[in-house]
């Protein structure tokens, strides 16, 4: 493997790592990468400092697909969740948790593809404002203004992770059981009184169209799903981790589906995301 090419695979993961959280989408982020090397193999080995160079043409090529993404959104069938990223947090510091969990990546979702690119580059991938100008093509005055826009909308969104991923584990495992059992009073004995759900169909498989906030809200859905006789039954099932948080991978009747679940301070559940969109589970292994 010649210089060049060892210098794009050392980058390689933190490079998808941004596109992923600028994208929300696994499979793109590996698009992106690819143009990123492609552009690299052609001019970029050559320049002063390989690091910024790649940072800059990802987060570029990343804001040239927002502008479609965001036409996209707008006739998008129900709820969008990010894709679901299945792997293990490593020790990195830029891969803590709560930067890829779910609620942190529709946080960016509110955000401008500018402010999101700020965010991230300075916030979460700890680049100085200079660099985040020169990546950018803004001037520091802007980008600091950029920044401190986007901290404030997404400050709040960053689960703190209060509850140990074991006990989120065991709570989460308590509720497959109570809906694999149809157990209403266990289920609602789960959740905290403020929890959401939202699933993800695309349109393309059944989903409830619009996020269920509230306790009584998710029970709602629940009771309907039992009384028109229950939950699909998984032909094979595993844990996983799934964007920094416990979850599962189900193999059902008529495709895959991947749960993930947050927990509060409180023991209980706060957040159930469910993917149910196959355009956005092609990545996933069953």
């Amino acid at each position: 493997m010649n210089p060049a090419t060892l210098t794009f695979e050392a980058e390689r993961p933190r490079l998808k790592r941004l596109a992923y959280r600028m994208l929300g989408s696994v499979a793109e982020a590996e698009d992106v990468v690819q143009d990123a090397w492609l552009r690299w193999d052609r001019a970029g080995a050559a320049a002063e400092n390989p690091q910024a160079w790649l940072v800059q043409t990802v987060t570029r090529l990343c804001l040239d697909r927002l502008k479609s993404a965001r036409a996209r959104r707008e006739t998008y069938v129900g709820p969008w969740l990010p894709e679901p990223l299945v792997e293990e947090i490593a020790d990195d510091p830029v891969e803590r948790a709560e930067d890829v969990s779910v609620a942190f990546l529709l946080a960016l979702e509110r955000l401008s593809p500018l402010e999101r690119a700020v965010f991230l580059l300075h916030d979460v991938f700890d680049q100085d404002y200079a660099a985040v100008g020169a990546a950018l093509g803004r001037g520091e005055a802007a980008v600091r203004q950029l920044a401190s826009r986007a901290r404030a909308h997404v400050r709040d969104a960053r689960p703190r992770f209060a509850v140990s991923p074991e006990k989120t584990l065991e709570l989460a495992a308590a509720f497959m059981r109570a809906a694999a059992a149809n157990d209403m009073s266990a289920l609602a004995g789960l959740l905290a009184r403020d929890a959401v759900l939202i699933s993800d169909g695309g349109g393309k498989r059944p989903a409830a169209l619009r996020p269920m906030v509230g306790r009584d809200d998710v029970m709602l859905l629940l009771r309907g799903l039992a009384s028109r006789g229950g939950f699909a039954r998984p032909m094979a099932m595993r844990p996983a981790t799934i964007n920094g948080a416990p979850g599962v991978i189900m193999d059902l009747a008529d495709g895959l589906q991947t749960i993930a679940f947050e927990a509060d301070a409180d023991g209980l559940l706060s957040a159930i995301y469910i993917m149910r969109n196959p355009d956005k589970l092609g990545h996933v292994r069953g």
